[in-house]
């Protein structure tokens, strides 16, 4: 049986750390909308090619773009077990796109965790990494404030789909070690 997953959580929410620790506990490939555009931008391919230009102008990936890319990976042969999506849904569009890429393969997905952690707790820890990598959009106040405020205003749709759509919706408290955070998605999965 098939098992996908898509993880919600806000800039800092540990949504990389939990997707390295998942994609383990379910057997599945975590597929990452970041890691996909790298991917394809390395493999010089028609799609690397057309996100590498649009981001060069500054621009947003447009949905059709990333939407394709997502169709090209849900194709290959190691996502036929699940996948783990990260950064993908983002709006209500790409949501309902994704049901349709997956029932045309005769899969569902099944359950959306969301990581929740408090913004004072969010913009401490995203200040931490901006010190400690050297990421300027981690480390100015008011692209930390717009950042959080695009994911509420973005995921709060696709997740009230989701929950809509009959999926099963795990909110997961955020806040505590990473240890404590896996168990509980581990839990709320029934891993």
């Amino acid at each position: 049986m098939s098992r996908y997953v898509v993880l919600f959580g806000p800039p800092g929410a540990g949504k990389g750390t939990q997707a390295a620790r998942l994609k383990d506990a379910l057997g599945v490939p975590h597929i990452s909308t970041g890691d996909m555009f790298r991917d394809h931008k390395k493999r010089q391919t028609a799609l690397g090619q057309q996100v590498d230009a649009i981001l060069a102008r500054g621009d947003l990936v447009p949905d059709s773009v990333t939407n394709d890319m997502v169709d090209e990976r849900l194709g290959r042969p190691d996502v036929a077990p699940g996948a783990l999506l990260d950064g993908y849904p983002r709006n209500v569009a790409q949501a309902q796109e994704l049901d349709r890429m997956l029932e045309a393969r005769g899969r569902r997905l099944g359950d959306v965790v969301v990581i929740e952690v408090p913004d004072d707790e969010l913009k401490a820890r995203l200040k931490k990494r901006g010190l400690d990598s050297g990421r300027a959009d981690d480390q100015d106040d008011a692209t930390i404030q717009n950042r959080l405020e695009t994911y509420v205003a973005q995921s709060a749709p696709c997740v009230a789909f989701y929950a809509g759509s009959g999926r099963r919706v795990h909110r997961i408290p955020g806040l505590g070690t990473p240890d404590e955070v896996t168990a509980r998605i581990v839990a709320a999965l029934g891993l």
